[in-house]
């Protein structure tokens, strides 16, 4: 920036140098200089006169006085004058400029002598007069300021003007910035219109240069005065430590508690030794509390406390003669999948696992016995004070149903099961609380071939059963139920023997073949090259035809059927009469022949009704070539 002087200080320097001038000049002799070279630039003037150095010495120091202007610049003036209508500035200039009062209203305290900014519009207007604006200065001035404070997060000054929807409008270097609500203070501000007309500190913490929007905050110089009472406070903070604090806020994890210009959280599990639901059941707001500091974080100013820590642990005053066995009494406070936690006393609980409430193996949940609320007794099952954990019981307050499983569950004895649980290769049914058994796939029919036990019944039906083996030490019952009928393969060997024919439906197609229901609910398998019809097409589901038992196993428990066979024995092929004369036959002749039978026997035991005239076209052709064979035999 360039050195600016008033008129005062410009007179004051010219009237310096002039002397100064005087005492280095000598006065000039009397003699007539030649007319070539007379000063007519000196004549009418006093009789002084300046050497050509002396000349330019006095123009630099005249130079200096004056500034250099140029337009459209922003320069710093000084205050000379001040009226009701106008502002006289002077910036070192031949003239001084006017400015407007109404540009310096915001400054209502601006006094003659002031250095304020202003902005070269002209050098000169028309009537000579240097015209000078503050507000363009202003203006330009701001976003150089805005920009050095928002990089250096130096503290200014705004003026709030008015409120707006979610915020207030401040004036930051005559450029209007927001405000946010959120961004006034540390707590909550209902009523914003208490800091209109006011000045206050701010930081400022967003520019968008597209938009020209500036964003301030005075909250962020709070945090940071708080901030630094947190580092003087939490230096001095010690592991164990009981201090007096405020509950400031009430969530649902946890309490904020309010340590003389520090927060510490409490969480809900260290407010109280037994269960509770929120916080509120134990703290109230603005409550006056001593804790504990279970833990602290230095760099990220995090405080741990607690408050049951104060309190003795009620697993250190459990009565001693409490044992292993014993039958107590509590609440369910939390429950699960895998089991339910219940109170016994305050802070004292117990652990009741699933497998712990029934004597049934059915796979269940907690949820299925209990909830949140129940009042319950038990059995202690396990207990160790040191690791305070303790396991209880209720099955055990109910009898064992596998004690004289045997004489309640004989072998060969008849029940109505449950269907509990279906798997690969079998179905898990109850017989009464705490007894199942499995029925396995293989004894759930004696005609039927079952995939899956979903194709025989469902889940929750009743089915009868029949006690085949009992288990007592793993709790094991193998049941049956075509055992409750007779083996109807005893008789199914009898109707269904080799040879006989049936009248089946196609229900299914297989790998390899077709699936044939017969008579009396049992079912048989026709291979792929047994299912061919008289009019050469293949059988196919739910056609009705008749089928040829040939193949059957009782231990197997399979019937192999065919239906092309029905027909294709039903229906011999006729061989046309020979002419009986000797035939001599060559050796190629004789394998042709016997090649040619072998084709036919393979024949009739694939063929259909339908290639019966294939058949006959290829005797006719083996009886001619046989009767060339003779012919040529004749002619040799």
């Amino acid at each position: 920036m360039p050195q600016y002087y008033n008129m005062t200080e410009l007179e004051n320097n010219v009237s310096n140098a002039q002397e100064e001038v005087k005492a280095d000049v000598k006065p000039v002799a009397q003699t007539t200089a030649p007319a070539e070279e007379f000063d007519w630039n000196s004549l009418g003037k006093k009789k002084v006169a300046y050497s050509k150095a002396e000349k330019e010495r006095l123009e630099q120091l005249y130079d200096r006085t004056l500034n250099a202007i140029v337009e459209h610049d922003v320069l710093e003036g000084v205050v000379v004058s001040k009226n009701s209508r106008e502002v006289v500035v002077n910036i070192g200039f031949k003239s001084d400029g006017l400015i407007p009062v109404s540009e310096l209203r915001y400054n209502p305290d601006l006094k003659v002598g002031d250095k304020i900014e202003v902005y070269v519009e002209s050098q000169e207007d028309g009537n000579g007069q240097l015209v000078l604006s503050h507000k363009k200065a202003r203006t330009l001035r701001s976003w150089e300021r805005v920009n050095e404070a928002y990089d250096s997060q130096e503290v200014i000054k705004g003026y709030v003007k008015s409120r707006t929807k979610g915020g207030l409008i401040v004036d930051v270097f005559g450029i209007e910035a927001f405000l946010p609500g959120s961004q006034i203070d540390v707590k909550p501000i209902r009523d914003y219109d208490m800091y209109v007309d006011k000045v206050m500190e701010f930081k400022v913490v967003k520019i968008n240069h597209e938009y020209k929007n500036v964003v301030v905050s005075h909250k962020a110089l709070i945090e940071d005065e708080i901030e630094a009472q947190k580092t003087e406070i939490i230096a001095k903070l010690e592991k164990g430590q009981v201090l007096e604090g405020t509950v400031k806020n009430i969530t649902s994890y946890g309490v904020f508690v309010d340590l003389g210009g520090v927060d510490g959280l409490i969480h809900i599990t260290d407010l109280s030794w037994g269960r509770i639901n929120h916080p509120e059941e134990i703290v109230t707001l603005d409550e006056k509390i001593k804790v504990v500091i279970l833990d602290f974080d230095e760099n990220k100013k995090r405080i741990a406390l607690g408050l049951k820590q104060l309190m003795s642990h009620p697993w250190d005053s459990l009565s001693e003669t409490l044992n292993v066995g014993d039958k107590v009494k509590g609440k369910v406070v939390v429950i699960a999948d895998y089991g339910a936690f219940v109170e016994i006393a305050v802070g004292v609980e117990g652990l009741i696992h699933v497998s712990e409430m029934s004597w049934s193996q059915h796979l269940r949940t907690a949820h299925d016995f209990l909830k949140v609320g129940d009042e319950v007794e038990a059995v202690i099952l396990t207990l160790d004070r040191e690791q305070r954990k303790m396991s209880l019981g209720m099955k055990q307050l109910m009898p064992d149903p596998w004690i004289n499983i045997r004489e309640k569950y004989p072998i060969n004895s008849k029940h109505t099961a449950t269907v509990r649980n279906f798997t690969n290769f079998g179905i898990f049914v109850e017989l009464e609380e705490g007894v199942d058994g499995l029925i396995h796939i293989s004894d759930l029919s004696w005609s039927k071939k079952i995939k899956h036990p979903a194709e025989f019944t469902k889940i929750g039906d009743s089915i009868e059963v029949i006690v085949l083996d009992v288990d007592v030490e793993t709790r094991r019952l193998s049941l049956g139920h075509k055992q409750l009928e007779e083996n109807p393969w005893d008789v199914f060997e009898t109707l269904f023997s080799i040879g006989s024919v049936h009248k089946g439906t196609v229900i299914a197609a297989a790998d390899k073949g077709l699936i044939i229901s017969l008579p009396y609910g049992v079912e048989g398998f026709a291979p792929q090259r047994h299912i061919m019809k008289e009019t050469n097409e293949e059988a196919k589901v739910d056609d009705v035809l008749d089928f040829k038992v040939i193949e059957f196993s009782k231990e197997n428990k399979k019937i192999i059927l065919s239906h092309s066979r029905t027909f294709q024995e039903a229906a011999p092929v006729e061989r046309p009469a020979r002419e009986e004369r000797p035939v001599v036959k060559t050796d190629n002749a004789q394998r042709t022949t016997k090649n040619q039978i072998k084709k036919i026997k393979d024949n009739l035991e694939r063929t259909t009704l339908g290639d019966l005239e294939a058949l006959a076209n290829l005797k006719q052709e083996m009886q001619e070539e046989e009767q060339k064979t003779r012919d040529n035999n004749e002619n040799e």
